[in-house]
């Protein structure tokens, strides 16, 4: 899975935990492999006006990875605030860079007085928002063809997301999170970042992440986990789309918008990956190894091996490496030093 892309607007000035709090929450966000490991969802990038560090209100410093010079693709665009934004040539900046890439990014969110950042592109005119309540009249006075609502938390609209405040940040990474990765992963990730209230018989309840009335990719959640506790299986996409209850064409069009690749490409990363991971283990055969996680051909295992690795598929048991297997005409697999014709000729004889 190709973790999704998500760059964090930073500026002298901006407010730290705009920053840390969304930040920390997307990158909680990680699927299950079905072997305890945790697979990303998300790349956290900060982006800079140039290559110096920025210093936030409180005196943080933030090294920028990228800065707005530099060509690149996101996914998301989250626009911190902070009371650097009060510098014309600041939000000037932002505001440029912002509407240069609007176009290749799939959404864009501001949290508190980024909107700041923000409005000026236009991209929110005629459009719901919502702002920290201190700034509400004067966001409303500044750019009067925004709709602003200081009373609501969270608003979506189109492609564009605003905030109220921190808390709300949060709840925004979240609901951007259940967007993307279904409710499964939202909650799992509420979770980890979220101290749950104490209720009345004192004890701690399960934080829910806020929702924009979406229709989040929930069939995939547990997907990937599946797969992998199936790998020796046909997993084709018809039988995946059975499995999520979606027609074969939506299903690898969803899929691929969630995960970054087509199903196919997906399934085969997973099994090359566990079958590395099992060619190391004892007393594992490399014929074994990929009929097991799901190449009944062994040739076709070995190609997509060393095209994914560069090398051929090695195992521990004799130091044979796939070059030394054979199968024979009754079904026995010859394992050696030997090549494969050699061992098809001592099988004649």
């Amino acid at each position: 899975m190709t973790p999704k892309r998500i760059g964090f607007v930073g500026f002298d000035g901006v407010t730290a935990s705009h920053l840390v709090g969304p930040a920390d929450t997307f990158s909680a966000a990680a699927l299950d492999d079905g072997y305890s490991n945790r697979i990303p969802c998300y790349q956290i990038h900060v982006i800079g006006l140039s290559p110096e560090c920025c210093r936030a209100e409180s005196g943080m410093i933030f090294t920028p990875e990228e800065t707005f010079e530099a060509i690149s693709e996101w996914d998301t665009i989250v626009v911190p605030g902070g009371k650097g934004l009060r510098k014309p040539e600041v939000c000037e900046r932002i505001a440029d860079w912002v509407l240069m890439n609007a176009n290749q990014t799939r959404r864009i969110a501001c949290i508190g007085t980024g909107i700041y950042g923000l409005a000026p592109t236009g991209l929110l005119d005629g459009r719901e928002v919502t702002t920290h309540w201190r700034y509400a009249s004067d966001v409303a006075r500044r750019f009067p063809n925004l709709r602003v609502d200081p009373r609501r938390s969270l608003v979506k609209d189109g492609a564009f997301y605003t905030s109220s405040g921190l808390s709300a940040a949060v709840d925004l990474s979240l609901a951007l999170i259940e967007e993307d990765y279904g409710r499964h992963v939202a909650l799992a990730t509420a979770q980890e970042i979220v101290t749950p209230p104490i209720n009345r018989n004192g004890q701690q309840g399960v934080p829910k992440p806020a929702v924009f009335n979406s229709q989040p990719a929930d069939r995939f959640a547990e997907l990937v986990a599946w797969i992998l506790r199936h790998l020796h299986e046909d997993l084709s996409v018809n039988n995946l789309a059975r499995r999520a209850c979606m027609s074969p064409s939506h299903f690898n069009r969803a899929f691929k918008s969630v995960f970054g690749s087509t199903p196919a490409d997906f399934v085969e990363n997973l099994r090359l990956n566990e079958a590395k991971r099992r060619l190391s283990t004892a007393r594992s055969t490399v014929y074994s190894v990929a009929e097991s996680v799901g190449f009944s051909n062994p040739d076709a295992f070995r190609r997509a091996f060393h095209r994914r690795y560069g090398a051929k598929p090695r195992s521990p048991l004799n130091g044979f490496d796939s070059n030394s297997l054979a199968i024979h005409s009754n079904g026995k697999v010859a394992a050696g030093s030997q090549t494969p014709e050699e061992c098809l000729a001592r099988e004649s004889h």
